[in-house]
Parts: structure tokens; sequence; C-alpha cells
């Protein structure tokens, strides 16, 4: 079966924007030593980057550089939470059917917003989904053809996050509808380019699995719910969580670049070894 990355970025976002289920507002579980959030009502997988230390004894500074799965849930509670972050930038990785399906209320006082509008194929989807031989396997194998897509879909993203950070805009935060492929592969790329060794990467990583948590069947729309009577639960514990074979194929793409990770950075982002000097001024201490 042919793998094309939209459709199963689609169906992991049509269930991620589920609203999120009671138990999971009252508490949601702390990550050791690096600052897992547990305040918001209707944000799924925040944390904070800061506490990571980098190959050569630094370590990222906290309160800086925030990831999360959408935030388009806001409650009044959480933009007071947010607001006292003072971020000065959001990156928004969903696609335009998302972000038309989830907008983000935040009224006033918000930070700039960066999204790139492109495009799912929800007929591909459906197609993928309801096929009887879309196994555990299947889906994987389809995860992992996933991430060297993204790396090229959203490049243009992942450069301009580099360019706000460079400029010093920060605190900065950056969302996807789960808060773990787009974002984590954003992650990666920011903590590769600070220093952080890779087994911490890919620990930070997967902590997306502590948030991988299926929502309650009725808080989500009739057309989540149908695709779920279809899904075979093996297939979507590879559809909603993460595994090491995800990003892996990310420094394999890195390292296959001319000049390695360091040649990827600076070819594909347009971090120089001079802005690379310069992030790491700013964000490591």
């Amino acid at each position: 079966m042919a793998i094309r990355f939209a459709p199963v970025l689609a169906a992991i976002a049509l269930i991620a924007a589920a609203p999120l289920p009671d138990a999971a507002i009252a508490k949601q579980p702390d990550a050791p030593a690096q600052g897992r959030r547990s305040e918001f009502e209707g944000i799924r997988n925040f944390r904070d980057l800061g506490g990571h230390r980098t190959a050569d004894g630094h370590v990222v500074k906290r309160g800086l550089l925030y990831r999360s799965g959408s935030i388009h849930a806001l409650t009044p509670g959480d933009r007071d939470t947010l607001a006292k972050l003072g971020l000065r930038a959001l990156f928004d990785f969903r696609d335009r059917n998302e972000r038309a399906r989830g907008p983000v209320d935040w009224r006033e006082g918000a930070p700039p917003i960066f999204s790139q509008d492109y495009d799912p194929d929800p007929k591909a989807m459906a197609a993928m989904l309801s096929a009887p031989d879309f196994t555990a396997d299947k889906a994987e194998a389809a995860m992992t053809a996933l991430y060297p897509e993204l790396l090229r879909q959203l490049n243009g993203q992942y450069r301009r996050m580099f360019g706000e950070l460079l400029a010093g805009h920060a605190p900065l935060g950056f969302y996807c509808s789960a808060g773990k492929d787009r974002t984590g592969i954003a992650a990666a790329l920011l903590l590769t380019a600070l220093g952080v060794p890779r087994e911490t990467i890919v620990e930070d990583y997967l902590l997306s699995n502590q948030h991988a948590e299926l929502p309650p069947a009725e808080r989500m729309d009739e057309t989540s719910r149908a695709y779920l009577e279809r899904i075979d639960p093996a297939v979507l514990r590879k559809l909603l969580g993460v595994e090491r074979a995800y990003i892996e194929v990310v420094f394999a793409q890195m390292d296959a670049h001319r000049g390695g990770a360091a040649g990827y950075l600076e070819d594909e982002l347009g971090l120089t070894p001079a802005a690379i000097e310069r992030l790491r001024g700013l964000y490591l201490r």
C-alpha cells in the first residue's frame, strides 16, 4: 500500500483536536526535571525545553523555549497562565484545515502567531484508515515515512522559527495538534542546534507518550468517532504515540546531508556557524 503523509497527519489531527477529558484536566503527569507544566486546562503536552544539558556542559535556559499540543481550546485561566510566560512569538504548525476547525481565540495581548497554509487529503485519509490491511506495522511504517515529508513540508516554518529565535524574540512557543510529530521535529532540530546530545533529545521526544490518551467518544465529532470505530487499537497506539524510530529518521536525514547535521542546519535552515554561536549564546547558560 502506498503511504502518503497527509492522510496520516490528518488522522492524528482529527483525534488530537478533541477537547481534553476531565481526568486530564485535573492532573497531567509531571516529567522529571524537564519542567512539564500541569496548570493548563485545555492544552495537552505542554513543556519547557529548558534544563537539558548540552554535550559541552552548558544547560538550556528555562522559560524561553516551549513546545505544546494545540492551544485552540484555551480557557480564560489558560490565557492568564500563558500571558504570565511573556511569549513574544508562537508557531502554529497545523495545516489550513486544522486551524479552521480549531482557531486560536486568545483575544487581546496575544503574541504574533506564525502559520503556513498546506492541505491534507481527507479522501485519501479515509481510504487508508478504513483499509482492512492497515495494520500496526503499516501504521508504524506510515509514521516513519511521514517524518521526512514533514521536514520538507515545514522547512519554511522551521527556518522562520530559527529566524525569530536569532532575533531574540523569546520566550517562544511552537505547537501542532498533538504536539508530538511536527512539534517533535522542531524540538529535535532546535535541541540539535543548541548542542544537546541525541539520546537526551530522544528522551524528550518520547515524553509525548505520556499524553497519547484517546479522548472520550462523547468529546469527539461524528467524523472522528466513525474513524475510531474502524481502527485497530494497536494501530491507534502507533498513530497517537511516538516511537524512537520516527525521530531517528530525522537524524538519519541530517546525517546523510553533505556535512552531516551541521551541514543540514546550515543549508536547510540557514544556521551558519555564526548563527549557531549566537543561538547558543542566547539560549544556553
